[in-house]
């Protein structure tokens, strides 16, 4: 938040003076005004494209168990698209060059289109036994052209974590590289990591990303 916090007081850009870089950090709106959309838009069928424009622009809505979500404020996004991470680097610790550019990319990103997957699933069918392999392949990167979200070890794998499987047909013969048994018991949820929690408080509507470093503190606080 104390970097967030200086990204929005602003950051001495040569001649320019201080400039705030982000809008208001404390909240958890994702609400974006017209304007800033208009200007997303507008680079972006500049820069890139014309398949990464959507023909409308993005409305994204509040999900289940967000209703409690405060819009007072702007979703956190950048003051000025036209000022690219890169270009503002020099001006800019590691930090808080890594935090802007987030900010930036998924800002731009989110009124990007989607990027597009065909997936395949091939069973082998061995009488006593099916083997499946599942692939997929990238048709279009969409906004993955700029902006890619981590996920967590235990969210388990996403369509682009499978490699493709090559064009085949029934009948053809395939030699067997590599057989992976998997055997399924009942787990108990996997441990909270720091990503997983704010996830999880998100959907019960507890705390505001302002509070989230406070209740993380305190639990690891009282273990």
């Amino acid at each position: 938040m104390r970097l967030a916090q200086q990204l929005y007081e602003g950051i001495e850009i040569g001649a320019e003076g201080p400039v705030g870089l982000i809008t208001y950090m404390r909240t958890d709106s994702i609400r974006v005004a017209d304007s800033a959309v208009a200007q997303a838009r507008d680079f972006i069928a500049r820069e890139f494209d014309k398949r990464y424009l959507p023909a409308t622009p993005n409305v994204h809505k509040t999900g289940k168990g967000q209703s409690r979500v405060q819009d007072a404020h702007e979703a956190i996004r950048p003051t000025d698209v036209l000022r690219r991470p890169d270009d503002l680097k020099q001006h800019l610790d590691a930090k808080q060059f890594k935090l802007y550019q987030l900010i930036w990319r998924r800002f731009v990103a989110s009124q990007m289109n989607p990027a597009v997957f065909e997936t395949t699933k091939v069973d082998f069918d061995l009488g006593r036994y099916v083997f499946r392999a599942t692939g997929s392949r990238v048709l279009f990167d969409g906004y993955h052209k700029l902006y890619h979200e981590a996920h967590e070890p235990e969210e388990g794998k996403t369509l682009e974590d499978l490699p493709p499987i090559p064009p085949l047909v029934e009948g053809d013969v395939v030699t067997v590289k590599q057989i992976t048994p998997n055997q399924h018991f009942t787990e108990p949820p996997p441990r909270f990591s720091e990503a997983s929690l704010v996830k999880e408080l998100e959907r019960l509507g507890i705390g505001r990303p302002s509070t989230y470093a406070a209740i993380i503190s305190t639990l690891k606080n009282r273990w």
